[in-house]
């Protein structure tokens, strides 16, 4: 097969979640540890740190891989789902794996992997950590998928875990309350292993507590060492922010590529991650460096669809923020951005409390709804009927990129277009 066929016979043959939905959702580890196994146990040659959490964990990840990578470690990057390309899920100091290697793992392990029918997600790892091993990295960062406990980068050994700030999403399967979702992410500690976790949460916090504890692991809070200090500019371009750790100032007018203000708490995070792995002797990075790595992490790590401007007449925003916590953020930020209209171009997957969702959204804005590309995604009139009982009003599309075109076309040179709802939908336009 070549590199098309290989990727059509990954989408079509293993069952995928961010695809199908519930269909595609595996309760245990043991197709994972089985096809790690057959690979010859891979996640055991190298140092992984894996990063959990409903919001923040793609960001954390990236900023973690860019320090590390700027520090001069060879760094892998696992991270889900994709936007655009198959092969941005596994990367090395930013670059993504060659579709020869893609076509050459498959080939390989096909027939053994269909006595095993792992997931979509099972045989990407596979392949993450296959690569990461062979290539021989200094380290791993592992994004989670979904949860945690029963995710398959969990069979790993990691030296440092991090949880980001807790939020619903992924109820029917985690739990409906935060301690209960808390609880499953938790389920990525390692006896003995270090765990930062972002900030406090009073329904969460002893729950992460409770769990440290049982496994023997110290158990630091980011908020508790690291403050991030927004600096007003007057370029909205812009984000500039000083770090302070332990009441000192820390890293000085840092200049993020990350436009989100949400990203102040994931910034935080990064830092008292790279803190810890200093601490304990895993590295060896110093303050300028660790600004540095912070300061390029869209340049090494080529993270995107996070507050990502894409063009500028009209002002056009996409963030890939799709739970209430995200829609939150997207909502404070649209309210700190000047413009004269808003036009947002909107899309969701089907499985999501769409009713609690909508109401988080701006009324004063023309509305564009669209339905991803992929068989979860949410029929565009069922959505635009369920909005306008939310008073968002606006006309349904047959694609994406129709209603992205529209709106573009609709917009005046003072208008911000916005696209959300979905990183499918974002996925689309980027």
């Amino acid at each position: 097969m070549n590199y098309d066929e290989t990727i059509q016979w990954l989408f079509s043959r293993l069952p995928m979640y961010q695809r199908e939905g519930q269909a595609a959702y595996k309760a245990d580890l043991s197709n994972t540890k089985a096809l790690l196994r057959q690979l010859g146990r891979p996640q055991e040659k190298f140092k992984a740190i894996q990063v959990a959490g409903t919001n923040g964990k793609g960001s954390v990840s990236h900023m973690m891989a860019s320090v590390l990578q700027q520090a001069g470690y060879k760094t892998g990057l696992y991270t889900s789902p994709h936007l655009r390309d198959f092969r941005e899920r596994i990367r090395i100091n930013g670059e993504m794996i060659s579709p020869e290697r893609v076509v050459a793992f498959v080939e390989k392990y096909r027939q053994g992997f269909e006595k095993i029918h792992p997931s979509f997600f099972e045989m990407t790892v596979g392949m993450a950590y296959q690569f990461f091993a062979e290539e021989k990295v200094d380290f791993a960062v592992l994004e989670t998928g979904m949860g945690g406990r029963l995710d398959s980068t969990s069979v790993s050994h990691p030296v440092l875990s991090i949880i980001t700030h807790i939020d619903y999403d992924h109820t029917q399967f985690l739990g409906d309350t935060l301690e209960k979702i808390a609880a499953e992410k938790a389920g990525i500690l390692k006896p003995g292993i270090p765990v930062v976790i972002g900030r406090r949460q009073a329904e969460t916090t002893p729950v992460f507590e409770k769990a440290a504890g049982e496994k023997g692991c110290p158990l630091i809070f980011a908020e508790d060492h690291v403050e991030v200090k927004r600096i007003r500019t007057a370029n909205p371009y812009e984000k500039h922010y000083d770090v302070w750790a332990e009441n000192e100032l820390y890293l000085e007018n840092i200049n993020s590529p990350l436009l989100g203000v949400y990203q102040m708490e994931n910034i935080a995070t990064a830092v008292q991650g790279i803190r810890e792995l200093n601490r304990s002797g895993q590295i060896d990075i110093d303050r300028k460096t660790l600004g540095e790595g912070l300061e390029n992490t869209v340049r090494n790590t080529h993270l995107a669809g996070r507050w990502q401007i894409i063009n500028r007449n009209p002002l056009t925003i996409v963030d890939a923020g799709h739970n209430r916590e995200g829609l939150m953020a997207v909502r404070r930020q649209l309210q700190e951005t000047d413009y004269h209209h808003l036009h947002f171009v909107l899309g969701m997957v089907s499985d999501k409390n769409h009713e609690d969702l909508l109401a988080l959204l701006p009324q004063n804005a023309t509305y564009y709804f669209c339905k991803a590309d992929i068989p979860r995604g949410l029929n565009a009139e069922i959505l635009k009927d369920k909005a306008f009982k939310a008073g968002l009003n606006g006309n349904s599309y047959p694609s994406v990129m129709h209603a992205f075109n529209s709106a573009v076309n609709n917009a005046g040179p003072d208008d911000l277009v916005f696209v959300g709802g979905s990183t499918f939908v974002v996925a689309e336009v980027v």
